[in-house]
């Protein structure tokens, strides 16, 4: 139950000050904020910049206090959201904190908090219960609630249900719960967080359509589905899908390059199919917040909670973790064309980003091509736009970053391009006359130009 210390603050106090960044915010209770972001990441942060054009009152709680600092500054850390649009989030009244009790003023939260893999691969919910507690604690009587964070199906009746319940709560009458998963994809100017749908599904009726009347004041698209699991499990389906069929073609390039086909070809002629037919390319291995880690958290679900494997996605998971691997056999065989060893070569690695024209260097295949081609006596060095030091074997120690126009055949016994930036002058390195070997299907085969 409600202590009666809450009940007065929650229901009862006709004002509340509540202590941010420095200086004090009032509110009644016909002063709330309207929306507030807890995790403000590359899901929570476009969000919040989304629900302040929109003119809600909006507010953000995040652990770290030099997040909270730089945003509070009008400065950014997500590659989508630049500095001026945070100014002006800022300008418009937004404020970010680190004090749970903001969300006494919430009428709506909305959590994006990460969910990786614990070290045994399985899911790894702490940040989710963290959030989850401190909701419970503080929230008022009315809020909606929506976790966002992609997690296994189950989560949301599992985890935030029985806190708002143990704090007197009845969901679906005193508080609303919903699922609506996030549907970043960073970089991506044409689909946004406006014009992707928005799946959301509510414990009860009343919860999804609390949950819709919100969304559809942020997205263009709404799209209620029946229950929290359903929009769990949307989730990590639209992961899955991509995981398998990446790990399809990734194992169909070996085998092309052993029969001497061009997988690159292959995929652009099938692609020309007008239906039954969506392209994915091989690469170097699978990054980012999505497709390495959701599909874990489906086949954890089901062995934990089922008995049994599901063996499509650890297969699928096998290939895809295994092609760091073979870009470094594929090094080895166009060194061995040279006459030369990996032991003492210098191997320039272009691009250590997970995907192109961003940041974001999580789960990205080449910091264990790095690892694995120093282990063999390889020389790495590296380019990359957005990084000017990178530390891959995390012993304190950079690779040397080469400039673009040092990447010349006398300095660079193998160019690998990792991720194709559109900052970089790949060109002028295939001019040069480096050998090259391109993982992601860039460059036009040539003598000196070998693709994945």
């Amino acid at each position: 139950m409600l202590s009666q210390e809450s009940h007065s603050v929650k229901e009862h106090a006709s004002i509340l000050m509540i202590k941010l960044g420095g200086h004090c915010v009032k509110t009644g209770q016909n002063h709330k904020v309207d929306v507030v972001v807890i995790g403000l990441g590359y899901v929570g942060l476009p969000l919040a910049q989304r629900a302040a054009s929109q003119g809600l009152r909006v507010a953000g709680l995040d652990k770290s206090s030099e997040t909270v600092a730089l945003l509070n500054s009008g400065k950014s850390h997500v590659d989508d959201i630049s500095d001026s649009a945070v100014q002006q989030m800022v300008d418009q009244g937004f404020e970010a904190s680190t004090d749970d009790r903001i969300l006494n003023l919430a009428k709506n939260v909305i959590i994006c908090v990460p969910t990786p893999l614990s070290e045994d691969g399985s899911p790894d919910l702490a940040a989710v219960r963290s959030a989850s507690v401190a909701v419970a604690k503080n929230i008022s009587p009315g809020t909606l609630v929506s976790l966002e964070s992609t997690t296994s199906p189950g989560t949301t009746e599992e985890i935030l249900l029985p806190l708002l319940e143990d704090q007197g709560f009845v969901v679906g009458e005193t508080v609303f719960l919903v699922f609506s998963p996030e549907r970043i994809d960073p970089g991506n100017t044409k689909y946004t967080l406006q014009n992707t749908p928005k799946v959301v599904g509510g414990v009860t009726s009343k919860c999804r359509d609390r949950g819709v009347t919100l969304y559809q004041s942020l997205v263009d698209v709404v799209v209620p589905v029946s229950g929290v699991k359903e929009a769990e499990l949307s989730k990590l389906l639209e992961n899955t899908y991509r995981q398998l069929n990446i790990a399809l073609v990734n194992e169909l390039a070996r085998y092309c390059h052993e029969l001497e086909i061009d997988i690159w070809e292959v995929i652009r002629g099938a692609a020309t199919k007008p239906f039954g037919f969506q392209a994915f390319y091989p690469g170097p291995g699978i990054g980012g917040h999505c497709i390495p880690i959701d599909p874990s958290y489906l086949s954890y679900t089901v062995n934990a909670k089922l008995g049994y494997p599901f063996r499509l996605v650890e297969l699928a998971q096998e290939v895809n973790n295994s092609m760091p691997q073979y870009v470094v056999s594929r090094v080895q065989e166009k060194l061995n064309e040279k006459k030369l060893a990996v032991n003492g070569a210098s191997v320039v690695l272009i691009g250590i980003t997970y995907k192109a024209n961003i940041s974001d260097k999580r789960e990205s295949p080449a910091r264990e091509i790095a690892r694995r081609l120093s282990s063999l006596g390889a020389q790495v060095s590296f380019n990359d736009p957005y990084y000017s030091e990178w530390d891959p074997l995390n012993e304190g120690a950079t690779l040397p970053f080469v400039s673009v126009e040092k990447i010349v055949p006398e300095a660079a016994d193998l160019v690998v391009l990792l991720q194709h930036h559109d900052a970089t002058d790949v060109a002028s390195i295939e001019r040069s006359g480096c050998t090259i070997l391109d993982t992601r299907g860039k460059l036009a085969a040539s003598n000196t130009v070998s693709r994945l």
